[in-house]
């Protein structure tokens, strides 16, 4: 990962959102890009810097979107934490304009799945730094939450975070990926490798009937976790579909493993 410095942030947008939490967008200059990223802080000044809460956005989507958005005003307003979202590779302002599945998918792919997924986890790693520099979070106690393709570019992330994750909130992903998505994104060594490398407590989320990753798919994952201490919640539905009351378990997890961590 490479070094950060304070002036590597470009602040943007700032606003106050749901239950006065402060909602502060940025831009974080690397070598191999700018990173855009958004971050929710507590409304009430705190004597140290909150933990974090990762949240990896799905495919088409981006850092602001209310799948994120939601979550992180809630860690936020309600449960005295930091979120922190950045755009995901060909998503948000990493791209002039939105691309569809197949144009993301294929770009992906033509640069290669595994330098995709180790550009990630380094960009995610260097805006943590570079905020935990600013002494805005708490760099020693991180969560991660994200499905889908959150998961994909998530266990990489989570592997390489070590034991400063305290925890993580994946799901609607597997070791096998249905004919919807490029060939080129399948890496199921790769993920069953980084996943064994995740120890801290782990909530794994099925969507029983998904039609993009197969359910087998995603149990030999769960079971490939190096987690000791992991859960598995599984609803009907395709792989879309999300329950409110699934939110509210992840919400749940997060916030007992994350807001318990004896801080500085």
């Amino acid at each position: 990962m490479d070094d950060c410095v304070d002036e590597a942030i470009e602040w943007t947008d700032r606003r106050i959102v749901d239950g006065g939490a402060v909602e502060q967008g940025f831009r974080l200059a690397r070598e191999a890009g700018v990173v855009p990223g958004v971050l929710w802080l507590p409304p009430s000044p705190i004597a140290s810097p909150a933990p974090p809460v990762l949240l990896g956005h799905g495919g088409s989507g981006h850092k602001r979107s209310e799948r994120t958005a939601s979550p992180a005003r809630w860690f936020a307003s309600h449960a005295g934490l930091a979120a922190l979202a950045v755009d995901g590779p060909y998503h948000g302002e990493r791209v002039p304009s939105p691309l569809s599945a197949a144009e993301y998918q294929g770009r992906i792919a033509d640069e290669g799945i595994d330098v995709v997924l180790d550009r990630m986890a380094d960009d995610w790693q260097a805006a943590v730094g570079a905020l935990g520099a600013l002494g805005m979070v708490d760099t020693d106690h991180l969560a991660y939450l994200g499905m889908s393709m959150g998961t994909r570019f998530g266990i990489p992330l989570a592997a390489a975070l070590g034991d400063r994750l305290r925890c993580a909130v994946l799901g609607k992903f597997g070791l096998r990926q249905g004919p919807a998505l490029h060939q080129g994104l399948e890496t199921p060594e790769r993920m069953a490798t980084d996943a064994r490398q995740i120890t801290a407590p782990a909530l794994f989320h099925v969507q029983w009937h998904d039609e993009i990753f197969p359910r087998d798919g995603q149990l030999a994952l769960f079971d490939a976790l190096g987690s000791p201490d992991k859960q598995l919640i599984g609803y009907t539905g395709p792989h879309a579909e999300t329950k409110p009351a699934a939110i509210t378990l992840w919400r749940d997890f997060v916030f007992r493993h994350l807001a318990a961590a004896p801080h500085r």
